[in-house]
């Protein structure tokens, strides 16, 4: 994994009953570096990995894992609107053990609209740049592309208070982050046990990583406040006040 999401997922599944080892994780690249590898090769899990490059798709299954492994790697670009189908085209549906989001976008959405699988662990990317307090997202547009959003690359995903909410609904507590201020876990209320909810303040991390990209593409290594300069006229949902604002 990219940020020690290994080391807490290896924790979680030591807590969480799991009947079903069975992972989705969708926005993969070529599953070098991912949230799923770890448990696959380690753990001996089963799972679905999909990226919108066939490309990485390709490399994916030239990959010895994949023999090794009970593994599947599907080119998808996923949407709120496609997502279920091809989960069910894929034979996957009702309890499974974890679902990871990481598409630099419309991850929100997406979690939103999934309603076949009934993961007890989920993994979903924030934009730690958003606040521990504001419960806003990026407007849905199911073909939202991070870089054509605007340059900075700063402009995608959800607060962590906005996926508190909608976990809330979903029937899941926020239970973790990673240190880097990205990754954002969560467990299905019936199989909780004694793991401690978190509220999304006591949960937020102010992002380590310096993504920030000028018109030509270059970075710029902004961070915090600075970085969100860059993106302060943009729009965002607010999911409590059910309105567009600004950033």
């Amino acid at each position: 994994s990219q940020f020690g999401e290994d080391g807490i997922i290896q924790y979680l599944i030591r807590k969480v009953p799991i009947e079903n080892k069975i992972f989705v994780e969708f926005g993969v690249e070529n599953y070098k570096e991912s949230n799923t590898r770890f448990l696959l090769q380690n753990n001996n899990w089963a799972g679905l990995v999909m990226d919108s490059s066939p490309e990485n798709i390709e490399e994916i299954k030239r990959d010895p894992i994949y023999w090794r492994h009970n593994l599947k790697a599907v080119c998808a670009f996923v949407d709120a609107e496609n997502i279920n189908s091809i989960l069910l085209e894929n034979g996957l549906s009702g309890d499974i053990g974890l679902l990871s989001i990481d598409i630099d976008g419309v991850d929100y959405w997406v979690w939103e609209a999934i309603e076949c699988i009934s993961p007890r662990i989920v993994i979903c990317e924030y934009n730690s740049f958003f606040g521990p307090e504001a419960a806003v997202v990026v407007p849905y547009n199911r073909n939202f592309k991070i870089l054509e959003a605007h340059y900075s690359s700063l402009y995608f995903g959800a607060s962590i208070k906005a996926l508190e909410i909608l976990a809330k609904k979903k029937g899941y507590s926020l239970v973790a982050s990673t240190l880097a201020g990205n990754d954002a876990f969560f467990v299905r209320n019936d199989v909780l046990g004694d793991i401690k909810p978190l509220t999304a303040k006591e949960a937020h991390v102010e992002a380590q990583f310096r993504i920030s990209k000028n018109e030509k593409g270059e970075f710029t290594f902004l961070d915090g406040k600075e970085a969100l300069k860059l993106v302060a006229d943009m729009m965002v949902y607010d999911i409590e006040k059910g309105k567009l604002v600004k950033i």
